[in-house]
């Protein structure tokens, strides 16, 4: 963020580049996405996976079975993340046209790409590391403000899913 300080964004030719920085920044995310997702579909591992998906954080609701497959829930995450990408590329617009903010531009063409690579999609498909270990599915949820010691996460063990079963809340087949 200090760097963006002392860059030169009166200078039209520097903010241009700024923007064309963004612009490709945005470009070759949405190429990593459409690549892993092509790797994902060529792939269709159609494994059976079984989890209990917690409520919502303050909800009443019990926990809900979920039964998919490897190659839905990849699919399901990486819309995730198309979501997320374009509800990022929004707030920038946002800020950058209307309120005329231009330092965001650079810390944005940085670490979206940053996350792009990190991602565990890009680890498995992009970069052919095992699903084992914290790749393992389901995954948690990346730490965040409101995941507090990681109670929101997906539980994958037999004794959550066999509780799930009895309790009768799950069995739902995401397609």
């Amino acid at each position: 963020m200090q760097v963006s300080k002392k860059i030169p964004f009166d200078d039209p030719q520097v903010l241009l580049g700024v923007r064309i920085l963004y612009l490709v920044s945005n470009l070759l995310i949405a190429g990593i996405y459409l690549y892993i997702q092509s790797k994902i579909n060529a792939k269709k591992d159609l494994t059976t996976l079984k989890y209990v998906e917690p409520p919502p954080m303050g909800s009443a609701e019990e926990p809900k079975l979920v039964t998919t497959t490897v190659h839905s829930y990849d699919l399901q995450q990486l819309r995730g993340l198309w979501k997320s990408q374009l509800m990022g590329i929004g707030m920038m617009g946002v800020m950058h046209v209307y309120f005329k903010y231009t330092n965001p531009l650079v810390i944005q063409s940085i670490i979206p790409l940053k996350g792009a690579f990190e991602g565990n999609l890009a680890k498995i498909y992009l970069f052919g590391q095992a699903a084992i270990g914290d790749l393992k599915r389901p995954w948690k949820a990346s730490g965040g403000l409101m995941n507090l010691g990681g109670q929101n996460d997906p539980k994958a063990d037999k004794k959550s899913i066999e509780q799930a079963e009895k309790a009768g809340s799950g069995g739902v087949k995401e397609e």
